[in-house]
């Protein structure tokens, strides 16, 4: 499906040209066909040869219809652009026109309209003229009459010629539905309308409120007066939506993939049209089908910061327009460059924010921001430049060099605070660098050459603690005794008698003058490869009581012994009562 909306002044014929087109009636209320104008938004649809269905979403002419007519328009990408042969060129077809050209529009086609009643030659120059100078450029143009049906065919040519050209929608994005309208229907409950250009929904689904998170699930969905089990982009739709908050939907709502949007109350933006310093201070952000009143703060000539009055779900890259409702101007129109902006607290940090959003780009977010994660990257609109470093985790190259460089000062600051303790937890490492996750610690201890990682703690390649003399004494007294029974550990009230406890024993092993297979069981340095050496000389597979045999030790020694030679790779375990010896890689 095409969708397509209409513009131009009032009274120009629009309504009267898509009935002629479509054969339905887009004026939906009593009072817009009693009056012959269009109030509020209308929807059409016909098929096309060789272009498939297309709906045209009907807008209001009235200059005080505006805001009815952007809520239609906003998410529409291509323009229906009507003007009357007997009237030219009017004000709001220059609104009109100011509008598509602040949101970006590139696609469309001009209509003559009223072309029995006047030459349409002088306002079709002055209206291709005019549109030249906007993002529509040069555009086909037909003269029609919606009472003698002169040039509907001509004219639907020229629709199917916009619609080949049209960019084709992602159907995998994520749906972020605009609603601009919604109703109650009598035994199914809450349903809204709006245009899809996006993604894909389906029957089934949970989509988030935009405004407060809410849960909803999509009961059913039509495309035009069809039911679908789903639809994907571009389309108009009408979502039968069911969950807390459904029955207060309306106009300006959005309704998203779960998780996978950031809603935001201040955007830093670029600008076109009026500059900066010359904006009002209070005006209107309209995107897609919402109005919200914004601050303007400029940053520089054609940048500024927007505090808006209600959070919306934006991303880098929206296209919007700035509007003041009170001179009925449409001063700028605007691109989102940051919807997670830094706050501005110094003097002249506005002007260097303008220099930095002037490389904004995925790279430049990445090095601003240092470390952030990919859902959040991607949830901002930005693709990642790069891949994780854990899990999730994006970083800056030099920003994690710096953080590399920083674990290294950290640990060896410890050590020389702690010369009796010198490892460094993970988490006291975490917090040292400011991390949100352990996991981040680990992934700079992989890539450092610097650091080693024992028994949870960090220790610098070359950092040994000092014993003290007492200390060193009762260590060496420890590794006489396993001199001579290489596998039998000192007794608990031996390490007592010579005031070894678990944190001296800790920094013995740090010293490189013990090796801790348990909290309290020392042995020998190298005691592990030596009693690996001795089980290999058993019959394989061996049980716990012939290695205790072949160590000469106890039961107390040789249970934990053997569960580290597991966790180092040395033996492993084939059952509850049999090991063997792993051969060396």
């Amino acid at each position: 499906m095409h969708v397509i909306a209409t513009a131009g002044h009032v009274d120009h014929g629009k309504s009267a040209l898509l009935r002629a087109l479509t054969g339905m009636e887009p004026d939906r209320w009593a009072e817009e066909r009693r009056r012959g104008m269009t109030i509020d938004l209308g929807f059409v649809w016909t098929r096309l040869p060789a272009a498939g269905d297309v709906a045209f979403v009907d807008v209001p002419g009235h200059e005080r219809l505006v805001g009815n007519m952007l809520a239609g328009a906003g998410p529409v990408p291509a323009v229906l652009f009507v003007v009357a042969a007997d009237q030219g060129w009017q004000q709001q077809s220059e609104e009109h026109l100011a509008i598509l050209d602040a949101l970006g529009v590139r696609y469309g086609v001009l209509a003559v309209t009223r072309s029995d009643l006047a030459d349409p030659e002088a306002a079709r120059a002055e209206a291709l003229a005019r549109i030249a100078e906007s993002s529509l450029g040069k555009v086909p143009s037909v003269d029609v009459s919606a009472v003698t049906g002169q040039g509907l065919d001509a004219l639907r040519d020229a629709l199917v010629r916009l619609a080949g050209e049209l960019p084709m929608p992602d159907h995998e994005a994520d749906v972020r539905l605009w609603v601009d309208r919604a109703f109650t229907v009598r035994g199914h409950g809450t349903v809204v309308t709006g245009t899809l250009g996006a993604g894909t929904l389906r029957v089934g689904d949970r989509l988030q409120l935009a405004r407060d998170g809410a849960a909803l699930r999509v009961r059913g969905l039509e495309c035009l007066k069809e039911p679908r089990q789903e639809a994907g982009a571009v389309a108009r739709v009408a979502v039968n939506v069911s969950g807390p908050g459904a029955g207060t939907l309306g106009r300006g709502d959005a309704l998203l993939t779960p998780d996978r949007w950031l809603t935001t109350d201040t955007v830093d933006v670029r600008l076109r049209g009026d500059p900066a310093s010359d904006l009002p201070r209070e005006l209107t952000l309209h995107l897609g089908s919402a109005a919200v009143p914004v601050t303007v703060r400029p940053l520089g000539e054609d940048t500024a910061r927007l505090r808006l009055g209600t959070p919306l779900p934006l991303r880098v890259g929206d296209g919007a327009l700035l509007r003041d409702p009170g001179r009925r101007s449409i001063p700028a129109g605007v691109t989102v460059l940051d919807v997670r902006p830094p706050r501005l607290t110094r003097r002249g940090a506005a002007a260097a924010r303008d220099e930095e959003l002037r490389e904004a780009d995925a790279v430049g977010e990445l090095r601003r921001r240092g470390l952030i994660r990919r859902s959040e990257l991607l949830a901002m609109g930005v693709t990642p430049p790069a891949e994780p470093v854990s899990g999730e985790w994006l970083a800056d190259p030099d920003h994690w060099a710096s953080l590399r460089e920083r674990l290294g000062t950290v640990v060896e600051e410890h050590a020389a605070r702690h010369p009796l303790d010198p490892g460094l937890s993970l988490e006291a490492a975490r917090q040292a660098l400011g991390l949100p996750e352990r996991s981040l610690v680990e992934a700079l201890l992989a890539r450092s050459a610097e650091l080693r990682y024992s028994e949870g703690r960090l220790y610098g390649s070359q950092v040994r603690p000092t014993l003290p003399p007492r200390i060193a004494a009762a260590v060496e007294a420890v590794r006489a005794d396993l001199a001579r029974q290489p596998f039998r550990a000192p007794e608990a009230d031996r390490l007592t008698e010579l005031d070894l406890d678990a944190k001296l024993l800790a920094a013995a092993e740090a010293a490189g003058a013990l090796l801790r297979i348990d909290r309290q069981i020392v042995l020998l340095p190298g005691a592990d490869a030596e009693a690996a050496a001795v089980l290999a000389g058993l019959e394989q597979p061996f049980t716990t009581s012939q290695a205790r045999r072949a160590l000469d030790t106890t039961r107390r020694v040789a249970v934990p012994l053997l569960e580290y030679l597991d966790r180092h790779g040395r033996t492993e375990r084939l059952d509850g009562t049999l090991r063997r010896v792993r051969e060396p890689r």
